[in-house]
């Protein structure tokens, strides 16, 4: 009799074959504990306690079972109910399986992901995360572009045909966006003055790993941010003759509300000294103000609390957070109240022309000029 050659079938991705067995599926419960979880499930008392002291070898940490996390179970279904593995659902690329039957046993498994490059076009219509989302690109992106642009674009005050270009690589799992691996090349068209501001990533590898940098190897980071907080909207602009909405009083508002939701968090908008930190008894609520370098001063009112481990006289550094967004004091609904001074003189936040960053280092123009002149050739086409 003749053999024909033995065929090994590779192994499932889970380390065993689900289809096998009858499954249910849940999720980690407010206060659930791991023991908990696995009585739950089924699995015996002796069991779910030498389970525990296999985790303590470091193959699962317990401590860190999360609730709303999804748990798949799997049963025998041969004979009386059986659990035989859990599955527990980190993220969308890792999970935990522990084999429960026969013999105890803890492995991760991880989806295969691909890299791919990717490039969007987003003309503003709407709003960014609208469009943005229309032009095919993902959430992750959009968050990666406000972070490359905090200083220099303020998302608050994008206008209608300002334009966004981007070669980036992605993360791909299972057909869907599970991250953004590198941004390489962004370009910001804005629609009224002709501004344009590019962002290319350059490393020189000494101290400034990761920094984007424009046409001329001009840093995009500043001194200040463009805004304290992401992604809301403006509720109320500077001015010197505004109706106050509870009084009903003209007067002046030498600030800019930032409408968001209570709990919002408030960062530092450059490195500074805490030099008022408490309760604003002109109805600004809790309130913090930062002294700056060059004469300048930030002020944060209407928070609901404040970052823990601050005081007045604490060093703060630019995108440190300070705060939350909240209503105490003289307010109508949830909002940031944020004001800068120069030497003591109020100044619109939103035309502040913050101060820029050392250039780059004359030795690396020529590098990056190439790799400037590469990405714009790509983008044209």
């Amino acid at each position: 009799m003749e053999v024909g050659p033995v065929e090994f079938l590779p192994t499932p991705p889970l380390g065993f074959i689900p289809e096998l067995y009858a499954s249910d599926t849940t999720h980690v419960r407010n206060g659930d504990s791991f023991s908990g979880l696995m009585n739950r499930l089924g699995l015996g008392a002796e069991d779910t306690y030498r389970m525990v002291q296999l985790c303590e070898g470091g193959a699962f940490d317990v401590r860190r079972l999360m609730a709303g996390k999804e748990v798949q179970a799997y049963y025998g279904t041969d004979g009386p109910r059986r659990l035989e593995y859990v599955v527990y659902v980190q993220d969308r690329i890792r999970s935990t399986v522990f084999q429960c039957a026969d013999s105890l046993a803890i492995w991760q498994v991880e989806k295969p992901v691909e890299h791919q490059r990717g490039f969007v076009d987003v003309t503003i219509n709407s709003s960014l995360w609208n469009d943005m989302i229309a032009a095919g690109g993902s959430p992750n992106l959009i968050m990666t572009l406000a972070d490359i642009y905090q200083w220099s674009v303020n998302f608050f005050a994008l206008q209608k045909k300002d334009r966004f270009r981007m070669i980036y690589t992605e993360s791909v799992c299972e057909g869907e966006v599970v991250g953004i691996d590198t941004v390489h090349f962004c370009l910001y068209d804005a629609a009224a003055g002709g501004k344009q501001v590019a962002a290319v990533r350059f490393d020189t590898g000494e101290s400034d790993r990761g920094t984007y940098w424009d046409k001329g190897g001009e840093s995009l980071k500043r001194m200040f941010l463009k805004a304290p907080l992401k992604y809301n909207r403006i509720s109320s602009g500077f001015s010197y003759a505004r109706v106050h909405p509870v009084t009903g009083q003209v007067k002046a508002h030498t600030a800019v509300d930032y409408a968001a939701p209570t709990g919002t968090p408030v960062h530092a908008l450059g490195d500074g000294t805490i030099t008022k930190l408490g309760w604003d008894g002109g109805g600004g609520g809790n309130r913090i103000r930062i002294k700056h370098a060059q004469g300048y001063e930030t002020s944060y009112m209407h928070l609901s609390k404040f970052a823990s481990g601050l005081k007045v006289g604490s060093r703060v550094s630019q995108g440190q957070l300070i705060g939350y967004v909240g209503a105490t004091g003289t307010a109508t609904g949830p909002h940031l109240d944020f004001r800068v001074f120069q030497n003591g003189k109020a100044i619109n936040p939103l035309s502040l022309n913050s101060p820029a960053s050392e250039p780059l280092d004359k030795k690396y123009l020529e590098a990056f000029n190439a790799l400037y002149d590469k990405w714009m050739a790509e983008l044209n086409q």
